[in-house]
């Protein structure tokens, strides 16, 4: 998956790896696709980064398309090849619109038929460009989710933005890619 980092091997894992391995494994994820070989590297981290991740993908608040929708949006803004190769079949059988994610990939604003989407995607982009959000998008946001599921959106979002820097920093693909969404 990438020639950054050493190979890995279950096999010669030490302690702490082989806790990780076994916690991630028997998850709600069950597979080692994504960051989590390179994290691996660093098992204490690797066990933080994956709860956290664990929360910021099952249990923010929102619906499955709307945290697909932010996973989405942050994979096209650090144009992370594996976390949108992985995430895009998941977004679109959430109920994310294929030409939403499309125009998402080529940097293009999607013509939403749904208010949270544009809600979602508003929020991200904002926090993206500008490195805050306006007044009125959080106001819309927390109007519609509540205070608790906008931290949780911003969880998320920096999570994922975590994982692609990881997975661009190491040059990691998917188990299985064969294809990249973005020009390199």
């Amino acid at each position: 998956m990438t020639n950054r980092l050493p190979s890995f091997d279950a096999g010669h894992a030490t302690p702490e790896q082989k806790v990780v391995l076994d916690e991630i494994l028997s998850g709600p994820r069950g597979n080692l696709n994504g960051p989590f070989l390179g994290w691996i590297h660093s098992p204490e981290l690797a066990q933080h980064a994956q709860r956290l991740g664990a929360f910021c993908r099952y249990k923010t608040g929102l619906s499955l398309r709307l945290s697909e929708l932010a996973i989405l949006v942050t994979a096209s803004r650090w144009q992370a090849q594996a976390e949108w190769f992985i995430h895009y079949p998941i977004a679109i059988e959430a109920g994310v619109r294929v030409d939403d994610a499309e125009a998402i990939r080529q940097s293009k604003l999607p013509d939403f038929a749904d208010a949270d989407d544009a809600l979602i995607y508003a929020f991200a982009t904002e926090l993206y460009d500008a490195k805050r959000v306006s007044d009125a998008t959080y106001a819309k946001t927390v109007e519609r989710f509540g205070h608790e599921v906008t931290i949780n959106l911003v969880g998320l979002l920096g999570y994922y933005a975590l994982v692609a820097m990881t997975l661009n920093v190491f040059d990691m693909r998917a188990q299985g890619q064969d294809s990249l969404p973005f020009a390199e």
